[in-house]
């Protein structure tokens, strides 16, 4: 019966996650993905990825992956990066990936205040197994097993590419950030029926964070006592597509080196049912040689419950060159938090 009910809870949240976007319970530690002005903003070269396997403890899964590159042109006000997004949901084989060029102009506003406009042009792919698909009228509940019978109705896999365009603004200084971007503002074409018309929604967010230095300290590293960086910092991220939208509000406390984080995603005080999707721990690790590591996990508060799905985990890694020789300047570590 276990199976069934599983079948069915991952049918009907997999029918979202085919229009929406994947999204990251980390989304400052995968910037390119959140925002393409974010291109150049390290004003060193950085690399990243994270992954994310969403509810493992259903019978079927949701997994998503973005890696990224960005390098600043400080002669151009500029900054140049790569992406390459992936996700992969088990209940019909759909798979989406996405290869973009990212481009953002820096404009100084102030000593320390800047202001980045970005875009982004992507090649993406959608493909998809309807044989796989269960039906609701395969569903035979009180018998608790699923009739036999052709889910996709005897269509063929489909694949689909297109053309995808991303754009977004970002101001920051050393202390504050907010951007707002626009994802598939192109609204291309994702009908896998032949002369259909599913035009992609608009992914709108709103975005932005403050952080708080804290009194240093002193730590031990076995040689002498040195000074430990501490700060506090608050972030949210808000986006929207279709009829669909999330609010994720949260705080993370950085004691040299090590990140504790406490997250929330949901919409609690909307009208009518609550959105109350989950609340999320974060552990993270930054290193003087530019490493940075995090892992975090979803505790679902939904109506799917945590110990059904069993949550999401998500791990993010990011290195940026602070050993570059044409930039020494930049060898002053930065916390976890900031990007």
């Amino acid at each position: 019966m276990r199976g069934i009910i599983s079948v069915i809870v991952v049918f009907i949240f997999s029918l979202p996650l085919q229009g929406q976007d994947i999204q990251f319970s980390q989304f400052y530690a995968a910037p390119l993905y959140l925002n393409p002005a974010f291109a150049g903003s390290a004003e060193v070269s950085r690399a990243g990825i994270n992954f994310k396997n969403q509810w493992p403890g259903l019978d079927q899964t949701f997994v998503a992956y973005s890696a990224y590159l960005d390098h600043p042109i400080e002669k151009k006000n500029s900054g140049l990066g790569l992406i390459v997004n992936g996700s992969y949901e088990t209940l019909s084989n759909l798979a989406n990936n996405e290869v973009g060029l990212v481009y953002a102009y820096k404009v100084r506003l102030g000593e320390q205040s800047f202001l980045h406009l970005g875009a982004q042009g992507s090649f993406a792919t959608r493909s998809a197994s309807f044989d796989d698909v269960i039906l609701s009228a395969q569903l035979d509940i009180d018998r608790g097993m699923v009739l036999p019978g052709s889910g996709g109705g005897g269509m063929e896999d489909r694949t689909r590419t297109f053309f995808d365009l991303h754009s977004g603004i970002l101001f920051y200084n050393d202390k504050v950030w907010f951007g707002l971007a626009g994802h598939h503002i192109n609204r291309p074409n994702i009908s896998y029926l032949d002369g259909g018309t599913d035009p992609l929604a608009i992914r709108y967010s709103a975005h932005g964070g403050i952080r708080f230095d804290l009194p240093r300290g002193f730590i031990n590293d076995y040689v002498n006592n040195s000074r430990q960086e501490r700060s506090v910092s608050f972030a949210f991220n808000y986006r929207r597509q279709g009829l669909f939208d999330q609010l994720d509000l949260g705080t993370e406390l950085f004691f040299d080196p090590i990140v504790l984080g406490l997250w929330y995603r949901g919409i609690p005080t909307r009208i009518g049912l609550p959105n109350n999707e989950a609340l999320i721990a974060v552990i993270g690790f930054s290193f003087e040689n530019g490493m940075d590591i995090g892992y975090s996990h979803d505790f679902t508060l939904s109506a799917l419950g945590w110990r059904n799905s069993g949550g999401a985990h998500e791990v993010s890694l990011r290195y940026r060159f602070v050993n570059q020789l044409w930039r020494p300047e930049n060898k002053k570590r930065k916390p976890f938090f900031q990007y």
